[in-house]
């Protein structure tokens, strides 16, 4: 095991995001006692390699294979843009009857929108907390999928929720991703998670990606759908038009709120 002092700093700034979900550059150099300098060149480093991202003087980890980020940090982070970006979701919608609702913070706030729609909607998820806040609205009809309940976002997996979804055909499948590229498509840490994305994908006639743009560019572990296979992105505005445009020369409208 590599025990320079360059490698174990950067596995200290690596546990300090995965622990705290968002840390300040001037905050490593005082825990790890060295210039802000040497913090910025052992983020860029660490980009580089997948690991974490940096934006606004700060650094955030990114979900991969070894690590996925909790419900609980996905609520505390870019929360004005998630919100932005659901109410713009909720605009899509339509006149679809039937819904998948992913699992996700983002997801979420788009179903607190499809509450407030007063419309009769159909909505089929594998997350507790979409089932439970949609379950007493007047008007829409929840179909929790059942499964193996995963602590980290409080959302149902394997094959128990691929056999239900199997036999729906839904108008429409609102989904999130923790990372998507023009090269690999959309990505999750979780194969039984790429797995249930994929069903919901394959039984939709329309799809639409809600995710902040914090994670274009980004490769996770499990890759569960190609980009052209969706009818919108739907992200906020700090995706730069430039990237924008390649994604949207895959065939998908993108949207920044």
């Amino acid at each position: 095991m590599d025990r320079s002092p360059t490698v174990q700093r950067r596995r200290a700034i690596v546990a300090y995001t995965r622990e705290e979900g968002q840390i300040q550059v001037a905050d490593l150099a005082h825990r790890l006692d060295v210039a802000t300098e040497t913090i910025r060149r052992d983020l860029t480093a660490l980009e580089q390699s997948g690991l974490v991202r940096r934006t606004h003087g700060a650094a955030y980890p990114l979900d991969g294979a070894g690590f996925e980020s909790t419900l609980a940090y996905r609520s505390t982070h870019l929360v004005a843009e998630k919100r932005r970006i659901a109410a713009a979701a909720a605009e899509r919608v339509g006149d679809a009857e039937s819904l998948y609702i992913d699992d996700g913070f983002t997801p979420q706030l788009v179903a607190e929108h499809l509450a407030a729609m007063a419309q009769p909607f159909t909505v089929v998820t594998p997350s507790l907390p979409i089932a439970g806040a949609l379950a007493a609205v007047e008007g829409i009809t929840v179909i929790m999928l059942g499964g193996r309940v995963r602590g980290r976002t409080s959302s149902t997996v394997d094959h128990w929720v691929i056999d239900m979804l199997s036999e729906l055909v839904l108008d429409l499948a609102i989904l999130g991703t923790n990372g998507i590229s023009v090269e690999r498509g959309l990505t999750t840490p979780e194969p039984a998670v790429s797995a249930i994305k994929k069903r919901a994908m394959a039984v939709a006639r329309r799809r639409v990606l809600v995710g902040v743009s914090t994670k274009f560019g980004i490769d996770s572990f499990c890759r569960f759908a190609d980009v052209a296979e969706f009818d919108a992105l739907v992200t906020d505005r700090g995706l730069r038009t430039s990237v924008a445009q390649r994604y949207a020369a895959l065939g998908p409208e993108i949207v920044r709120a």
